[in-house]
């Protein structure tokens, strides 16, 4: 979300008609994208070979680019910035429902209106509106600009210029004009080949993203805050010259696939929808609440993406090893290193999540003699300055040596009075960003909007590829050999002052989400990546 009082156009709207302008935004939203349900009856029901499921369609019913309008703390998260900054109401629901509502707010745009949120919620929610980041959203994203600035903050270009005639679907395949007809009848448009959609540059559109603090003033005339760029970490790496976004958040199966199950032949590139990434927290919540906000995918949908998601997670994120271990008396030292195995920082995209050190050292009897990063039932951590006090911020460390002290990679960022904040119309900078640097990236000629903040900067064993901290212990006096020590990198999508900060808003949204957050923080973690060593 770019939340700036001067709201960037976000579609360039080639020929808006003047029936556009006055068309309903319902009636317009419907005939300009055409909605998930009528696409998913032909490109679901789809197997491998071996008889993987691969399903356009349910897959991507059960993800996050379908829930991005019905997410409990995106909800929240607006209506806190609309409640600190009222006068901006209309201009932060507009550029909210940019990349979580495109399909309404596109229409809204073209009719000359705004996006709204809430509006389109309740008390009949606008279909266009809750099937958030749909088939027919990224299918019509033109070639044209893509990986431009101006294609930042949702700055995608969609062809309304040929009002009179069916959309056209963009899709990386060829298909002979029978097939296109089928399309037609089935859903009002027709398939064009285009290879862009396989880009990065096309997640860049809403995946690389900034804002513009309020708190400064009316205008909003503080620098750009980069809320979330993956796509310019991305490019900052080596992954840049051999993997795409699509390569590894939508992998292909190694066997030809069909992409319709209606007179679909098998194809090679057919690329996965599930759209993988690292929220396996929020896909439990929309899960277990999906009644309550209207998720259309099953329960048994959304399980089978919960354990892709901590699959990705465990087997695409990062490595963890001890080394140099040793002991003298009482004194324990030894290296854990964190590969980071990500085409990103790791974590990344939006500022809320997290990542950090959970390292114990047992001895003979089973014994627990030394413990930093645990975390606690309602998902804070022990020894976390930020988790404590919302004033303050755990530091980068190069060595550990005291129990209080916990490796955390995170982003923290201030207000102009230099306050810690977790409010996007409020922060101006980043204190603190050592989140774990992907291969290649040279942290010494990045550029200001993926640098590193803080300590970070400094350390010669944080580098591109991950990091090396040092823990030196004093073991108690009762410690038997041999000890057993245990480092493992565990990872959070919502920190606990992220979602604790929202406490003083009362409002219904705040409030829901921090109803489920409570009853599911305990299981808000998971751990990435794990190593193990014995020292006698």
């Amino acid at each position: 979300m770019r939340l700036q009082i001067v709201c960037i156009l976000v579609a360039v709207i080639a020929g808006t008609s003047a029936r556009g302008q006055d068309e309903p935004h319902a009636a317009l939203a419907a005939r300009l994208f055409p909605t998930s349900e009528q696409c998913i009856a032909c490109h679901s029901g789809i197997h491998t070979a071996s008889g993987e499921d691969v399903s356009i369609g349910y897959a991507w019913r059960a993800s996050m680019m379908a829930s991005s309008a019905l997410d409990p703390y995106w909800h929240a998260g607006v209506r806190r910035e609309v409640m600190d900054y009222p006068q901006a109401e209309d201009a932060i629901e507009d550029t909210c429902s940019t990349c979580h509502m495109p399909m309404a707010r596109f229409a809204a745009v073209a009719s000359n209106g705004r996006g709204r949120v809430f509006a389109n919620l309740a008390p009949e929610p606008a279909p266009a509106a809750v099937d958030g980041v749909s088939c027919s959203v990224c299918h019509q994203i033109e070639a044209e600009g893509l990986g431009t600035e101006a294609s930042f903050d949702g700055g995608f270009t969609v062809d309304l210029s040929a009002s009179g005639q069916p959309r056209r679907m963009f899709g990386p395949h060829d298909v002979d004009p029978g097939l296109q007809t089928l399309m037609q009848s089935a859903s009002g448009a027709v398939q064009a080949q285009a290879t862009h959609l396989r880009e990065s540059e096309l997640c860049a559109t809403c995946h690389t993203l900034y804002t513009h603090a309020l708190s400064v003033g009316e205008e909003g005339v503080a620098d750009a805050l980069p809320e979330q760029v993956p796509y310019l970490e991305w490019l900052a790496s080596d992954y840049r010259e051999t993997r795409s976004c699509q390569s590894c958040h939508m992998p292909e199966p190694a066997e030809q696939v069909p992409i319709s199950s209606v007179l679909g032949a098998p194809r090679p590139g057919f690329s996965r929808h599930d759209f993988r990434g690292g929220n396996a927290f929020m896909l439990g919540i929309l899960s277990r609440h999906r009644g309550e906000l209207g998720v259309q995918a099953l329960p048994q949908e959304l399980d089978a993406a919960i354990a892709r998601t901590k699959a990705f997670l465990a087997e695409s994120t990062a490595r963890v090893g001890i080394d140099s271990a040793a002991r003298a008396g009482r004194e324990l030292a030894f290296d854990v290193a964190i590969e980071n195995l990500a085409g990103h920082k790791f974590p990344t995209a939006y500022p809320s999540r997290r990542a950090w050190l959970h390292v114990t050292v047992t001895d003979a009897n089973g014994e627990l003699v030394f413990e930093s990063g645990a975390m606690r039932a309602d998902g804070s951590i022990v020894g976390n300055a930020n988790d404590d006090d919302a004033s303050l911020f755990e530091p980068h460390y190069r060595e550990i040596t005291s129990a209080d002290q916990v490796q955390i990679y995170e982003p923290i960022m201030v207000g102009p009075d230099g306050r810690v904040t977790t409010g996007l119309l409020t922060a101006v900078r980043y204190v603190k960003d050592n989140r774990l640097l992907p291969a290649g990236f040279d942290k010494a000629t990045a550029s200001r909007d993926v640098a590193v903040q803080g300590a970070a900067r400094d350390d010669p064993d944080f580098t591109g590829g991950g990091d090396r901290v040092r823990y030196a212990v004093t073991l108690p006096a009762t410690a038997r050999a041999p000890l057993r020590v245990r480092a493992e990198l565990a990872f959070q999508t919502i920190g606990h002052r992220w979602a604790n900060n929202l406490r003083g808003y009362r409002a219904p949204e705040p409030e829901r989400f921090l109803r489920y957050y409570d009853a599911a923080a305990a299981g808000s973690a998971m751990g990435i990546a794990a190593a193990a060593a014995v020292v006698d």
